[in-house]
């Protein structure tokens, strides 16, 4: 469905002080830190770099978005994460084993399309055209024969084979606005080529539950798993619909929010604003925008939102107010209140 503006703004909403903290927390060289002097990734911050075009900090997001450019391997990649100080900028941080996750290096498709939904600022999509022509490429050439993209690819270039329903869910979405940059800007081989990519990547996740979650233990206790296909357009209508309704029962928390997982008493703010998004997508906005509403008991005192509460321990868990829970926040309320041009990203009809 189409979102109609309804007048309301971020202040309205009280996300002013959300959109100042992203922007406070980038880093001058454009990354978006997960909070002050810690770790990044590009997904998440892509996805803060959306919170910023939302809130009309266009110059900030642009540097969100070079900086992608400026990270972006020969191969289209990037690593998994970033940030740590005894690595530098071109390495994983400290603990991880370096690689190179598809669905992370192929999410600046969404953000690239997004800004330009928000700014029709067509110079810069073109300035990025490069940048999400080789993410996509570096994902569609990992998509495995049965339609599934794997995981990563280690730091020897090796592929790991295996796949992720949510991470394939967000190439999915990330395929459909490299399409749409593609045909914006005239290159309608590159297009065709990622539609079909998208079609089989559907038809995997829809109909071959066996392709993922083959070589580790399965995720399906992870509301991503849940409720992914829904915000990225891989079920729609009634599928979608009822897909968000067999989960209620093990996801939603009332008044709450969404557990992160289903077994743990710990409700999330990122994962319950996407929650939201995927409700808006199925036309239920009144409960979209109710659980949106409970949200905002879980913020500091300057309206910074945690990244979730432990509701058996009463207490905010882990201490962090990450920039990604942000950006989320004010996505879900655009969703809902059609805050920017953007606003139907994750709602309208999606293209076959």
């Amino acid at each position: 469905m189409s979102n109609v503006s309804s007048g309301e703004s971020l202040t309205d909403w009280g996300l002013e002080p959300a959109v100042d903290y992203i922007e406070r927390v980038q880093r001058s060289d454009g990354l978006i830190l997960w909070y002050p002097d810690g770790p990044a990734d590009p997904w998440d911050h892509v996805e803060s770099a959306m919170g910023l075009s939302v809130g009309g900090r266009h110059e900030a997001a642009r540097r969100a978005y070079r900086w992608v450019a400026d990270a972006q391997h020969d191969d289209g990649a990037l690593w998994a994460t970033y940030g740590e100080p005894d690595d530098g900028d071109d390495g994983a941080h400290a603990g991880d084993e370096p690689r190179k996750e598809t669905h992370r290096s192929a999410y600046v498709a969404v953000g690239a399309w997004h800004h330009h939904l928000c700014t029709e600022d067509r110079e810069f999509l073109e300035e990025l055209w490069p940048t999400v022509r080789d993410a996509l490429e570096f994902a569609c050439d990992r998509q495995a024969p049965t339609g599934e993209v794997y995981w990563t690819v280690g730091a020897d270039g090796e592929v790991y084979e295996d796949a992720l329903v949510s991470g394939c869910a967000s190439i999915y979405k990330s395929l459909a606005c490299g399409a749409a940059v593609a045909d914006e800007l005239g290159h309608e081989e590159r297009r065709d080529r990622w539609l079909e990519a998208r079609t089989h990547l559907g038809e995997a996740i829809r109909s071959r539950p066996d392709r993922f979650d083959r070589t580790w233990e399965s995720k399906s206790r992870y509301a991503m798993d849940w409720f992914y296909p829904v915000l990225c357009g891989v079920e729609t209508g009634d599928s979608a619909r009822d897909r968000l309704e067999d989960g209620m029962d093990r996801f939603l928390e009332e008044g709450l929010g969404c557990r992160c997982v289903s077994d743990e008493p710990w409700v999330t703010v990122a994962e319950s604003c996407e929650l939201v998004i995927s409700l808006a997508a199925v036309g239920r906005q009144e409960r979209a925008r109710e659980i949106l509403e409970w949200l905002f008991q879980w913020t500091d005192d300057k309206g910074i939102f945690w990244t979730g509460y432990q509701f058996e321990d009463e207490e905010f868990w882990p201490g962090e107010r990450p920039t990604w829970t942000c950006g989320a926040a004010v996505l879900a309320a655009d969703a809902v209140s059609g805050l920017s041009p953007a606003a139907d990203l994750f709602t309208a009809p999606r293209p076959e």
